[in-house]
This record gives structure tokens, C-alpha cells and sequence, in this order.
């Protein structure tokens, strides 16, 4: 039997400043918010944008760093794979949300944020890097098994206290 493929490439601009979490075991946990826009022609041939939002986690140390350069408005690139889950709400209703699983982040410059060139992917092994692409170390980390691109089973994702959230919402962290 065939594998599948679960590849997602995205560019666009951060539409809230990022938001780091940790789950219980201590596993960093980076939240974005990315905007992607594309321009079309409609029937009579007036131009329309469309902007649709997607929801970005980033694990570990990746996280960590890039949590201290990105913020709101600044352009980046992600590169990783669809994640959809399930919780049940307060209200007893069980609720899906997907999420895109970064593996590879590359600040490409544009926007309101303090990001310009260079980026974090799963080969870097220090912070993101200054200018220019990144370096080709070898294939990436989920190329054998073992290396885990994503959280923990069962993660739970503690927030911190005021970070603009309602307590009353479904999300289940």
C-alpha cells in the first residue's frame, strides 16, 4: 500500500503577536495565528482578496525562539503537515480543530515584525539565523523513527494567566 503525503507550505503574515505555552511534562508550546491572502478577478473582472487564517504550533526549542523574534505582522513561511484533533467542549459537544504542525519556519523579511531573512527549521541546532537561507545539515529529523515532530500523547497545554483568552471558551488549554 501506498503512503500518503501530508505537506502544507504556507506564506503570510501574523495576525496576533505569538503565544508560548508549556505543557505539564514542560515542553514548550509556540501558538500563531497566520493570515494568507490571495487576490482574484471576479465575474466582472473586479479584483477581490481573500484572506483565510490558519492556526501554527511549533514544539520545543523552535518555539522558544522564535517566540522572542516573531510578532505581529511579520512575514513567514511555514513548512509542515496537518494535525486535526478532537475535545469535547463544556457544553458536552465534541469539537475538532486543525492545526498546522511546523517542522520548518523561514522569517522572509516582509511586515510589521522585527524578523528579516534566515528562519528556524528542524536542522538548526541554535537560534534562528540572521540573514540568508538555511543551512542544508542533512535530512530532516522526521526522515527515521523515533523523532517525534509533534506533542507529546495527550499534551496538556497550560496557559498563562491574562493571555488574552476567555475561560469561558472550548478550547481544552
Amino acid at each position: 500500500m501506498a503512503e500518503g503525503l501530508n505537506r502544507v507550505m504556507l506564506l503570510g503574515n501574523l495576525g496576533a503577536d505569538p503565544e508560548l505555552r508549556y505543557t505539564q511534562g514542560g515542553q514548550a508550546v509556540l501558538n500563531l495565528r497566520l493570515a494568507t491572502t490571495e487576490s482574484y478577478l471576479d465575474r466582472d473582472r473586479v479584483r477581490k482578496d481573500r484572506t483565510d487564517w490558519h492556526n501554527i504550533v511549533v514544539w520545543g526549542k523552535r518555539g522558544e525562539g522564535l517566540s522572542k523574534i516573531l510578532s505581529k505582522g511579520s512575514s513567514i513561511f511555514v513548512e509542515g503537515s496537518l494535525r486535526t484533533s478532537s475535545f469535547e467542549g463544556r457544553d458536552g459537544v465534541k469539537r475538532y480543530k486543525t492545526e498546522v504542525n511546523a517542522r520548518n519556519v523561514l522569517l522572509t523579511g516582509g511586515g510589521r515584525g522585527r524578523g528579516g531573512g534566515g528562519g528556524y527549521d528542524d536542522r538548526d541546532a541554535g537560534p534562528p539565523m540572521d540573514a540568508g537561507p538555511p543551512v542544508d545539515a542533512g535530512p530532516p529529523m522526521d526522515a527515521g523513527p523515533g523523532h517525534d515532530q509533534g506533542p507529546p500523547a495527550n499534551a496538556n497545554v497550560s496557559g498563562n494567566a491574562g493571555a488574552g483568552f476567555d475561560d469561558d471558551d472550548d478550547i481544552p488549554f
